[in-house]
């Protein structure tokens, strides 16, 4: 059994028991959210696509922590201009756990 879920912008392809990393989500780490823009839920054979959304379905989850990724640099410069610009940026993130997925 898996979902498609939208959080922070992005469409994630979830299944019970995965961790993966979202867009940050206020809350403490342990604390239970409920994700309730479901798109799409498939058990088995069985498929029920929503137009955008999926009515009644939610996705349990857990936070398990809150980080910052990797550095991003950024670097631009303009030939024979004199101008060079460095940049550098880290995205904030939550990292979560799938518990359930109820349609």
């Amino acid at each position: 059994m898996y979902a498609v879920i939208k959080t922070g912008g992005k469409q994630h392809r979830v299944s019970l028991g995965e961790t993966l990393k979202i867009e940050t989500v206020a809350g403490d780490v342990g604390a239970a959210i409920v994700l309730d823009k479901v798109l799409l839920v498939a058990d088995g054979d069985k498929l029920s696509m929503g137009k955008p959304l999926v009515a009644g379905a939610t996705v349990q989850a857990t936070i398990v922590s809150h980080g910052r990724h990797d550095k991003v640099r950024i670097f631009k410069m303009r030939r024979r201009k004199h101008y060079q610009k460095r940049q550098g940026h880290r995205q904030n993130y939550t990292e979560i756990r799938i518990d359930g997925i109820s349609a």
